[in-house]
């Protein structure tokens, strides 16, 4: 019988096998997708696609018709656990799939467990193309009324969905709304202070308020109330909370790093069991904490591929080395960013065209395979 590849989620860290499956087929191995769309949109340009900078179409990868084209089997479904032990893959339907290597992609989630049962205009900023349909409803709520549109949430992704609504609002043409970010103690806590200042100053100028007050207890459809008691009125709210990774390694009793995330070792490879591999943010690397941030994921790429074959062959595999510190840059609307590198840190729209060019860059590579 065919050896079997399963990939669970068509992420970042799996665009270079993704791109590569023709290669395992070439071989006589089998290759299966499992992922819960037919397209994979890269988080990289979601705020972007929220203020209408790009469009949908322009900021995902068709899986589905990559994995096909080239021989591979994909499937629309959820991933909610393994058995390692039989080597059994379980989804959301009921299916079950056995593998000899299995790598996952899976990606993170936003708690919402603030959140009361009507999830009417509340959105998670993941998974990203929730952005689009909150974009829609956005516009069309601009056109109608004035109305106060809060973030949850006080890190990096608060930032770049604030920055862009209040990009989306301008375009709209219609009502202005009222923009609030409630950032727990501190906004952009774990920022060097040049790089929160610069943020500070812009929202600023922009009428953006920033929230320091306390953590939010609830979320309710028109109300926001802090543990301290106090509350806000709001019409529409995202919440932009640090990303969890999958719960499939909990419920499968898999080895987990402190943030629950598949234990891995310096070959991106389960501590536990040698045919599992994973890569983004659904992992936590032994030998190095790594933000969850797609270079990480980018960088895991040709690793992950190489040692994905090379468990399939028999072969060795290669270890996974995170690299320098990275450029980040964030999208905060307007055509403007903030860009740090080490200790060089500038803003402005030259650090929004920086961006521009890195992400559409990499997004061409894989839309045109």
């Amino acid at each position: 019988m065919r050896k079997h590849l399963v990939l669970v989620g068509g992420g970042h860290a799996h665009m270079v096998t993704l791109e590569n499956i023709d290669q395992f087929i070439d071989k006589g191995y089998k290759v299966t997708v499992i992922a819960p769309s037919f397209h994979h949109y890269y988080s990289g340009m979601g705020p972007g696609m929220l203020g209408k900078t790009y469009i949908p179409e322009q900021i995902r990868f068709n899986t589905k018709e990559v994995v096909i084209r080239q021989g591979g089997v994909f499937v629309k479904d959820r991933v909610v656990s393994i058995d390692p032990e039989k080597k059994l893959v379980f989804t959301q339907s009921d299916n079950r799939f056995a593998y000899d290597v299995l790598s996952f992609n899976a990606g993170s989630y936003v708690p919402m467990e603030s959140v009361c049962e009507d999830m009417e205009n509340i959105y998670p900023v993941k998974p990203i193309e929730k952005l689009a349909k909150a974009s829609e409803k956005l516009t069309e709520l601009f056109k109608e009324k004035s109305c106060i549109v809060s973030v949850v949430g006080g890190g990096p992704s608060s930032a770049e969905v604030a920055g862009n609504v209040w990009q989306l609002a301008r375009l709209a043409k219609g009502h202005q709304p009222e923009i609030k970010i409630f950032a727990g103690k501190k906004f952009m806590g774990r920022f060097a202070e040049p790089i929160r200042q610069r943020v500070l100053g812009l929202f600023s100028k922009r009428g953006i308020e920033v929230i320091e007050a306390g953590y939010v207890k609830t979320v309710a459809k028109d109300k926001i109330i802090l543990e301290t008691g106090e509350a806000f009125d709001t019409d529409f709210t995202f919440m932009a909370l640090g990303v969890k990774p999958s719960s499939i390694f909990e419920k499968s009793g898999l080895p987990m790093g402190p943030d629950k995330g598949l234990l891995v070792n310096k070959y991106l490879q389960s501590v536990a069991y040698p045919g599992i591999f994973g890569g983004g943010d659904c992992i936590y690397f032994e030998n190095q904490p790594l933000d969850k941030v797609g270079v990480y994921a980018v960088r895991e790429n040709p690793v992950l591929f190489h040692n994905l074959m090379a468990s399939l062959d028999g072969r060795e595999l290669e270890s996974f080395d995170p690299g320098p510190d990275y450029l980040l840059i964030f999208n905060l609307g307007g055509k403007t960013g903030v860009l740090r590198k080490n200790r060089f840190i500038f803003g402005g729209r030259l650090a929004f065209m920086i961006k521009d060019y890195i992400d559409q860059k990499f997004i061409r590579r894989f839309q045109t395979f």
